[in-house]
């Protein structure tokens, strides 16, 4: 009897201390829902990144780990519901980025950790309490910083004569008060003026960029995953309309947008993949502090720079991460 008590208590404990955590436990491989404002088969940077991150922490997709997809196709107003599949069938974790996925999901579920792959405003939106302490089930990734100045500074070196840049802006995006007023306030003490046009649909696009030709010099989008689920039809119109464009993520440069200045959404989401490797191993998100990013990369697209007839200066190019030809 003292002999089977004692294997009961090992095979307990083993349970326990498992690296895999309740879904080891129970028989089963982990299960991570991950929900995506963009279309699927789309290029997906950022679900890239995060299977990166897994295969680098040892995981196997469809061995030691499953991922279940959810994607919007561009459509914001299909996040809660998906956001509701994804807790009815108990995954394990959802990973999402953009406030409006991530509030989905925390309506969706209070138990269900959740880590975000990239937020503009978490503590804003009400998502955490800090980004030291996030309480609650939520924690991940920022992109929180005061990099907005740093664009326009660009955009200004590109084009010396520039007086005003339109401001691409989604209101129903919870993540645009903060942005736009950073981006305000940058345009202030560099001497711009802002046209800020609002885009609250895809089909809003042809129209929004057109206003911004007839309105401003340049462009500016700004970091919503809405617009990044659909940045090859903003890259086609605003190259159409012979408009200057700079954008938050490389991925716009990459389809044809002038320059791109921010973190690395494919590193953010890699770097999501090590929250998520904790929280299956007993840690808890809300004792995960936020991480914001450290490194910002400049992306110049110099096929674009030609098709608009811009000479890009020689002390961009020396600074840029990436030129593309």
């Amino acid at each position: 009897m003292r002999r089977r008590t004692a294997l009961v208590v090992l095979t307990l404990g083993l349970a326990v201390s498992s690296p895999l955590g309740h879904a080891q436990t129970t028989g089963t491989i982990p299960r991570i829902g991950l929900l995506r404002t963009n279309a699927r088969g789309a290029p997906d940077p950022a679900a890239e990144g995060f299977r990166r991150g897994l295969h680098e922490l040892g995981y196997v997709e469809g061995q030691s780990i499953q991922l279940e997809y959810r994607w919007a196709e561009g459509r914001p107003d299909r996040l809660p519901a998906l956001a509701a599949e994804l807790a009815a069938i108990n995954v394990d974790v959802i990973v999402t980025g953009g406030e409006q996925a991530i509030l989905a999901a925390k309506r969706a579920t209070m138990t269900i950790p959740i880590v975000m792959g990239a937020s503009n405003d978490p503590v804003g939106a009400g998502l955490i309490a800090s980004l030291a302490r996030p309480g609650g089930n939520v924690t991940g990734m920022t992109i929180l910083s005061g990099e907005r100045r740093r664009r326009l500074e660009l955009l200004k070196e590109v084009l010396p004569r520039l007086s005003r840049v339109a401001v691409l802006s989604n209101p129903a995006f919870p993540g645009t008060a903060l942005d736009l007023r950073q981006t305000r306030d940058a345009a202030r003490t560099l001497g711009l003026t802002l046209e800020e046009i609002e885009v609250r649909r895809a089909a809003d696009l042809e129209t929004a960029v057109s206003a911004a030709r007839q309105r401003a010099q340049a462009v500016i989008a700004l970091a919503d995953p809405f617009f990044t689920a659909h940045r090859a039809r903003i890259v086609d119109l605003t190259t159409r309309h012979r408009l200057p464009g700079m954008y938050y993520w490389a991925e716009f440069a990459e389809a044809g947008g002038l320059m791109a200045y921010g973190p690395s959404l494919l590193d953010l989401y890699r770097r999501a993949a090590t929250r998520v490797d904790r929280i299956l191993k007993g840690a808890r998100p809300a004792d995960l502090p936020v991480e914001q990013p450290t490194r910002f990369e400049l992306t110049v697209n110099f096929k674009t720079a030609r098709a608009l007839d811009l000479g890009l200066p020689q002390a961009v190019l020396v600074r840029a991460d990436r030129v593309i030809q």
